[in-house]
């Protein structure tokens, strides 16, 4: 009875749900989480100790540290030509996901909705929700590689609509987009004046060609929130820190919800981020690199197991469809777990459209990818013959 009616109706994290079933069972290979399997790169982590050795145990400004400020507004200038005042348009957050949430409840007013593509990463709708907006699916379709598109954001378009959400790459897809494809999406945004929030938590994991910052587009950055953070390239998810940039306004509204909610991030994870702005390149290429192996063959194993699979342009996941094989995504991925011991994610947790796939992350070693392509042709010749 002391529970709000709002939080009560959300649905948990499909994510985790499941992974719950997982806990606890032996010789699992999990392809499941969204984490990288490296470790964060030494230099970082040396440089986080050292600055606990150093007393750097206090709070920092709402905003962050300024020198991480203006690592990152120092990178951005130099990797994209793009321009941020380090006091007034950026804020550092306790990972990209607070970043999100401080977004939406900064300009939403009630009933006011925000376009949402699917699939989508399992957090923007409900965060929508609980800042009491309406989150308004843009769907997406394999045959088209999950892509948005012009025509799909104006079907979906309707009154009320106050902003959009584009992550690319997209998690669970791996779906990106070219500088040509994000200027039809811009002309959208332009054309029914809707501010575009842009979660590019994977940009640095792009493969095919170069990641182009949706601020950077003509007449944009005025109206994009741009998020991200260094827990996916750098390998830094448990250090949990994200940075938005963004119009001077919408920054202070933001960052005064941050101050009651949060106060400010954790000093040793932004002493640790300084580390990763200025010397962090090298070990991002090597894991990249790594990655990109991994996409190929998980992909390419995939289609021969007759799991049509698109080419994931980004991130670290695939997300094959397993329609052929007549079963829902949750009955697949429970079914595999506990025939095989190999963990999936089913494709329902990212939208309502997609019970017919699965996402997998291929930031697992080598070895488990091998091993876990092994055990589900096993599964496949013996629960539904060989193709």
């Amino acid at each position: 009875m002391y529970v709000s009616k709002l939080v009560e109706d959300l649905p948990p994290s499909g994510i985790r749900a499941f992974f719950d079933l997982v806990l606890g069972m032996k010789d699992v290979i999990s392809l499941g989480v969204g984490e990288p399997d490296f470790v964060t790169p030494w230099n970082i982590r040396e440089h986080a100790i050292y600055s606990l050795e150093q007393g750097y145990t206090s709070y920092t400004s709402n905003k962050g540290l300024a020198e991480l400020r203006k690592d990152i507004v120092k990178f951005l200038k130099w990797r994209y030509d793009l321009e941020y005042d380090w006091d007034k348009e950026m804020l550092i957050t306790v990972g990209a996901s607070e970043g999100m949430d401080l977004v939406f409840r900064a300009i939403l007013n009630p009933g006011e909705k925000v376009l949402v593509h699917e699939p989508c990463f399992v957090a923007y709708a409900p965060l929508v929700t609980l800042a009491g907006g309406k989150a308004v699916p843009v769907i997406t379709t394999a045959n088209e590689g999950f892509k948005v598109t012009l025509a799909k954001l104006e079907k979906a378009y309707q009154k009320g609509v106050k902003a959009m959400v584009l992550n690319y790459p997209c998690n669970p897809t791996g779906t990106s987009y070219t500088r040509q494809e994000l200027l039809a999406i811009a002309k959208f945004a332009k054309k029914h004046d809707l501010l575009v929030i842009s979660d590019e938590i994977y940009d640095e994991l792009t493969y095919d060609f170069e990641h182009t910052p949706f601020a950077t587009l003509p007449g944009m950055k005025e109206r994009v929130v741009y998020l991200n953070g260094f827990s996916k390239a750098y390998a830094m998810t448990g250090f949990r820190l994200g940075w938005v940039a963004g119009p001077e306004k919408i920054l202070a509204a933001m960052t005064k919800i941050h101050q009651y909610t949060i106060m400010c991030a954790p000093i040793t994870s932004q002493m640790a981020a300084r580390e990763a702005m200025r010397n962090g390149a090298k070990a991002v290429a090597a894991m990249k690199r790594e990655y990109n192996r991994r996409r190929n063959f998980i992909v390419t194993s995939l289609n021969e197991l007759g799991m049509e699979c698109h080419m994931p342009q980004g991130a670290f996941y695939a997300f094959p469809s397993i329609k052929r094989l007549g079963m829902s995504s949750l009955d697949f991925a429970q079914d595999l777990l506990e025939q095989e011991k190999v963990a999936l994610v089913p494709g329902h947790a990212f939208g309502s459209q997609c019970a017919d796939h699965v996402r997998i992350s291929y930031a697992s070693s080598y070895d488990n990818l091998r091993e876990a392509v092994a055990r589900m042709k096993r599964y496949l010749e013996r629960r539904h013959g060989k193709k």
